[in-house]
């Protein structure tokens, strides 16, 4: 059986990128216009502004590469095809939700996982905190659903939808 992936949306990666930079300008704006602001107010912007364009670098940086589902695990890949960081063994899922309800990323799904992992954040792709893993963001819907209801056919249970 061939690898199962989710690739980002080039157009939905470039406008989450855009928005963010948006955002980070107008911060900017603010905190450096004519307005007369306090001090501390401008410290706050500026810092937020900051914050922002460094979300915004991380998230085209996490976005360069897909996720592949291999018949032993989650894990990252890069678009030249070099494995990268692995977000669980399909050993380790306890189940998977996909539901309207479910706590999951934007057009993604969540994995609960049978023992705590390490706590890490690719923005716009995916995040892993204690025993939950949300994958999805600027990804395309399908790509999503099609890995859920693999992940849960292999590992035996059905995908929980609310």
């Amino acid at each position: 059986m061939s690898d199962l992936n989710v690739t980002p949306s080039p157009m939905r990666r470039v406008s989450a990128v855009a928005m963010l930079g948006v955002l980070g300008i107008l911060l900017l704006r603010v905190a450096l216009g004519p307005e007369a602001l306090g001090a501390g107010w401008v410290a706050m912007l500026l810092v937020f502004a900051a914050a922002v364009f460094w979300v915004s670098w991380r998230l085209w940086e996490a976005t360069a590469c897909r996720l592949v589902l291999t018949e032993e695990e989650l894990v990252e890949e890069g678009l030249d095809g070099a494995r990268g960081r692995v977000l669980c063994r399909l050993d380790d899922i306890a189940g998977v939700e996909r539901g309207t309800f479910a706590f999951k990323p934007s057009n993604g799904f969540m994995i609960r996982l049978k023992t705590p992992a390490s706590r890490v954040w690719a923005p716009g792709l995916w995040w892993r905190f204690g025993k939950r893993v949300g994958v999805g963001g600027v990804t395309p819907a399908g790509q999503g659903k099609a890995m859920a209801d693999v992940i849960a056919a292999r590992i035996g249970t059905g995908a929980r939808i609310d």
